[in-house]
Protein backbone atom coordinates (compact mmCIF):
# COMPACT_ATOMS: atom_id res chain seq x y z
CA UNK A 1 0.00 0.00 0.00
CA UNK A 2 0.70 3.73 0.14
CA UNK A 3 2.47 2.96 3.88
CA UNK A 4 4.47 0.50 2.35
CA UNK A 5 3.06 -2.17 4.20
CA UNK A 6 1.39 -5.86 3.06
CA UNK A 7 -2.44 -4.58 2.80
CA UNK A 8 -5.40 -7.88 1.98
CA UNK A 9 -6.08 -6.82 -2.04
CA UNK A 10 -9.67 -6.51 -2.43
CA UNK A 11 -11.16 -7.33 -6.23
CA UNK A 12 -14.41 -5.92 -7.01
CA UNK A 13 -16.15 -7.95 -10.05
CA UNK A 14 -18.84 -6.80 -12.10
CA UNK A 15 -20.35 -8.87 -14.81
CA UNK A 16 -22.96 -6.70 -16.61
CA UNK A 17 -24.52 -9.85 -18.04
CA UNK A 18 -25.43 -13.42 -16.23
CA UNK A 19 -24.59 -16.67 -17.74
CA UNK A 20 -28.61 -17.06 -18.52
CA UNK A 21 -28.03 -13.49 -20.61
CA UNK A 22 -25.13 -14.79 -22.53
CA UNK A 23 -26.55 -17.90 -23.09
CA UNK A 24 -29.44 -16.20 -24.56
CA UNK A 25 -27.42 -14.32 -26.58
CA UNK A 26 -25.28 -17.17 -28.23
CA UNK A 27 -28.33 -18.90 -28.82
CA UNK A 28 -29.67 -15.67 -31.21
CA UNK A 29 -26.53 -15.23 -32.89
CA UNK A 30 -26.64 -19.04 -33.43
CA UNK A 31 -29.84 -19.17 -35.14
CA UNK A 32 -29.70 -15.94 -36.57
CA UNK A 33 -33.22 -15.06 -34.87
CA UNK A 34 -34.74 -17.52 -36.81
CA UNK A 35 -35.83 -19.98 -34.12
CA UNK A 36 -36.77 -23.65 -34.41
CA UNK A 37 -40.96 -23.85 -33.87
CA UNK A 38 -40.46 -24.84 -30.06
CA UNK A 39 -38.79 -21.87 -29.21
CA UNK A 40 -39.79 -19.43 -31.85
CA UNK A 41 -41.54 -16.07 -29.63
CA UNK A 42 -44.74 -15.65 -32.59
CA UNK A 43 -44.91 -20.00 -33.71
CA UNK A 44 -47.82 -19.13 -35.74
CA UNK A 45 -49.23 -15.89 -37.43
CA UNK A 46 -52.75 -16.42 -39.17
CA UNK A 47 -52.89 -14.77 -42.56
CA UNK A 48 -56.14 -13.98 -43.60
CA UNK A 49 -56.32 -12.81 -47.58
CA UNK A 50 -58.99 -10.54 -47.64
CA UNK A 51 -61.71 -8.67 -44.45
CA UNK A 52 -64.18 -11.63 -45.64
CA UNK A 53 -61.72 -14.08 -43.87
CA UNK A 54 -61.32 -12.18 -40.75
CA UNK A 55 -63.75 -14.08 -38.52
CA UNK A 56 -62.63 -17.78 -39.61
CA UNK A 57 -58.76 -16.15 -39.04
CA UNK A 58 -59.38 -14.98 -35.24
CA UNK A 59 -61.34 -18.48 -34.72
CA UNK A 60 -58.14 -20.32 -35.90
CA UNK A 61 -56.10 -18.36 -33.49
CA UNK A 62 -58.25 -18.84 -30.64
CA UNK A 63 -58.41 -22.84 -31.94
CA UNK A 64 -54.46 -22.45 -31.71
CA UNK A 65 -53.99 -20.53 -28.45
CA UNK A 66 -56.38 -23.32 -26.58
CA UNK A 67 -53.58 -25.49 -27.49
CA UNK A 68 -50.99 -23.67 -26.30
CA UNK A 69 -48.92 -22.80 -29.38
CA UNK A 70 -48.35 -18.89 -29.35
CA UNK A 71 -50.16 -17.53 -32.40
CA UNK A 72 -51.52 -14.05 -33.82
CA UNK A 73 -53.43 -13.05 -36.83
CA UNK A 74 -52.12 -10.09 -39.20
CA UNK A 75 -55.70 -7.56 -38.98
CA UNK A 76 -53.70 -5.46 -41.64
CA UNK A 77 -55.66 -4.30 -44.84
CA UNK A 78 -52.11 -5.21 -46.92
CA UNK A 79 -52.15 -7.95 -49.74
CA UNK A 80 -51.71 -11.18 -49.10
CA UNK A 81 -47.59 -10.53 -50.84
CA UNK A 82 -47.00 -7.94 -48.36
CA UNK A 83 -48.50 -9.85 -45.46
CA UNK A 84 -46.45 -13.16 -46.24
CA UNK A 85 -43.39 -11.12 -47.07
CA UNK A 86 -43.51 -9.15 -42.80
CA UNK A 87 -43.86 -12.80 -41.57
CA UNK A 88 -40.92 -13.78 -43.18
CA UNK A 89 -38.85 -10.70 -42.33
CA UNK A 90 -40.36 -11.45 -38.77
CA UNK A 91 -38.80 -14.87 -39.03
CA UNK A 92 -42.37 -16.21 -38.10
CA UNK A 93 -41.51 -20.04 -38.01
CA UNK A 94 -45.31 -20.75 -39.36
CA UNK A 95 -47.68 -18.87 -41.20
CA UNK A 96 -51.34 -20.10 -41.98
CA UNK A 97 -52.98 -18.80 -45.20
CA UNK A 98 -56.72 -18.28 -45.22
CA UNK A 99 -58.38 -17.21 -48.26
CA UNK A 100 -62.49 -18.04 -49.14
CA UNK A 101 -61.16 -21.81 -50.12
CA UNK A 102 -59.94 -22.59 -47.10
CA UNK A 103 -62.70 -21.07 -44.87
CA UNK A 104 -65.40 -22.99 -47.11
CA UNK A 105 -63.31 -26.08 -46.37
CA UNK A 106 -62.22 -25.29 -42.95
CA UNK A 107 -58.32 -25.48 -43.59
CA UNK A 108 -55.47 -23.33 -44.00
CA UNK A 109 -52.35 -23.08 -46.27
CA UNK A 110 -49.75 -23.64 -44.15
CA UNK A 111 -46.37 -21.67 -45.03
CA UNK A 112 -42.96 -22.12 -43.72
CA UNK A 113 -40.51 -19.77 -42.64
CA UNK A 114 -37.82 -20.20 -45.81
CA UNK A 115 -39.66 -23.08 -46.87
CA UNK A 116 -42.38 -21.73 -48.29
CA UNK A 117 -45.73 -23.56 -49.46
CA UNK A 118 -46.29 -27.09 -47.52
CA UNK A 119 -50.15 -27.33 -49.35
CA UNK A 120 -53.75 -26.94 -47.81
CA UNK A 121 -54.63 -29.19 -44.50
CA UNK A 122 -57.59 -29.08 -42.32
CA UNK A 123 -56.95 -27.31 -39.17
CA UNK A 124 -57.01 -29.98 -36.94
CA UNK A 125 -54.41 -31.53 -38.74
CA UNK A 126 -52.34 -28.62 -39.14
CA UNK A 127 -52.82 -27.83 -35.34
CA UNK A 128 -51.66 -31.61 -34.47
CA UNK A 129 -48.66 -31.43 -36.50
CA UNK A 130 -47.63 -28.35 -35.16
CA UNK A 131 -47.82 -29.40 -31.57
CA UNK A 132 -46.07 -32.77 -32.22
CA UNK A 133 -43.33 -30.71 -33.80
CA UNK A 134 -43.11 -29.00 -30.43
CA UNK A 135 -43.52 -31.66 -28.59
CA UNK A 136 -40.59 -33.18 -30.56
CA UNK A 137 -38.45 -29.72 -30.11
CA UNK A 138 -37.17 -30.86 -33.81
CA UNK A 139 -34.79 -28.36 -35.29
Amino acid sequence: GSDNAAHQPVMIHRAPFGSFERFVGILIEHFAGNFPLWLAPEQVRVLPISEQQAEYAERICKDLKAADIRASWDRTSDKIGAKIRNAEIAKVHTMFVIGQKEAVSESVAVRIHGKGDQGMKPVAEAISRIQANIDARNL
